[in-house]
């Protein structure tokens, strides 16, 4: 399946990597950068294997660290998978669309 970053996801991804390479450094940046690069892999071959969102079941959440999810949506008939967000999982939930 192609992989769709949309505009939410690619600037929650940004949001991201800025805040680990000013906070933590080049390290932990490449790091996050590669376990990213895994999970799409695996969303790739195997996209329903996440546990669906609490709010919408069309949704699926993937945890990158245990402080990053990955929410996306399969979309099966045009074989594409829409990254939608990435969340720091110390934000306040009660903002979370997904």
């Amino acid at each position: 399946m192609k992989i769709i970053w949309t505009e939410n996801a690619l600037k929650s991804y940004f949001i991201i990597l800025e805040y680990l390479k000013s906070e933590w450094g080049d390290i932990v940046l490449e790091n996050f950068v590669l376990k990213t690069e895994h999970i799409l892999t695996q969303v790739q071959q195997y996209p329903m294997m996440h546990e669906s969102s609490e709010f919408y079941g069309n949704v699926r959440k993937a945890f990158i660290t245990k402080h990053n999810l990955m929410f996306y949506k399969i979309k099966p008939r045009k074989k594409e998978i829409d990254l939608l967000i990435f969340w720091d999982t110390r934000q306040d939930d009660e903002k979370r669309k997904y």
